[in-house]
């Protein structure tokens, strides 16, 4: 008998969230959108929110010169893409084989894509930058920053762009999911006071990247009110089926995952106010301390 193959629901969820973005924007891009305070917030503007993103962040770009740049965690390769076009010479750094394809087809030829995690990437090569936008948060804190210093060319820099949990977010004991993520930011600002590095540049723009998560609960919101539909109508067209079902699923699901699977696609927990409240989103230049 032939192995069953897993299903990899990973690249499945990972595929469905680029549809979307697609259908939404015509890109592929994966991370949060800058919105200005008199921008609805609707999908109509979410391309433009995004775009925005990135006009920001390549403004902490060291400027007059071509660079060698390390993106790490390169999402699709929608950056990388803008940043050979821009003259730079582009290098990724993916785990994911989904997302390694994909950024492959976006960033083109130019652009060299390691298949990796960023604990195993090595190179001979040095950069003059090494990039993360929304991929920090993913990497072991102790490692991260420290490794980028290793691989960085004379006069190099590194550019953070992520969000960080804040105090609230582990004072909070209740029992639901939290929206946003990383690496607690009290953490992360002890490494840079450990770390031989100078921050050049650092701006928070959690206010203003918050609203990104309510056009993320509204796609959730549409994909609850289709499964809830579907399963009213089966409820009523086949009962003996739509119970053998249900119990199915709660003998896959344990009642913490069904409540949070429940939450996200019905409720609307994931609102601009709650980022603000659990997370602080940085953008950041370092470069290494001058030795004497």
């Amino acid at each position: 008998m032939s192995r069953k193959t897993k299903i990899d629901t990973r690249a499945i969820g990972l595929d469905v969230g680029l549809a979307f973005s697609r259908f939404l924007t015509g890109k592929e891009n994966l991370h949060y959108g800058l919105w200005q305070s008199d921008w609805e917030v609707c999908g109509a503007n979410a391309g433009r929110a995004q775009e925005a993103y990135t006009e920001k962040l390549f403004r902490l770009l060291p400027e007059g010169r071509p660079l060698s740049i390390l993106d790490i965690g390169g999402g699709a390769g929608e950056t990388a893409k803008k940043l050979v076009a821009m003259g730079h010479s582009v290098d990724i750094v993916i785990p994911s084989a989904f997302l390694a394809e994909r950024c492959r087809a976006n960033a083109g030829p130019k652009a060299r894509v390691h298949e990796c995690r960023f604990e195993d990437f090595t190179t001979d090569r040095r950069f003059d930058l090494c990039l993360f936008s929304e991929s920090y948060q993913y990497i072991p804190l102790d490692i991260a920053l420290a490794k980028c210093l290793g691989l960085l060319a004379d006069d190099g820099a590194v550019i953070i762009a992520d969000c960080f949990r804040s105090d609230a977010y582990y004072a909070d004991q209740e029992d639901v999911a939290k929206v946003g993520g990383g690496h607690a930011l009290k953490d992360f600002r002890a490494l840079l006071a450990e770390m031989p590095v100078v921050v050049e540049a650092e701006e928070d723009i959690t206010d203003a990247v918050a609203p990104s998560v309510e056009i993320e609960q509204e796609m959730f919101n549409v994909i609850g009110y289709a499964f809830r539909r579907s399963d009213e109508a089966l409820s009523d067209a086949r009962p003996v089926l739509y119970g053998t079902i249900r119990r199915i699923i709660g003998l896959l699901l344990g009642r913490r995952r069904r409540e949070r699977l429940e939450q996200r696609l019905h409720q609307r927990t994931r609102t601009a106010e709650a980022f603000r409240h659990y997370n602080t989103y940085l953008m950041l230049r370092l470069r290494p301390q001058e030795t004497a």
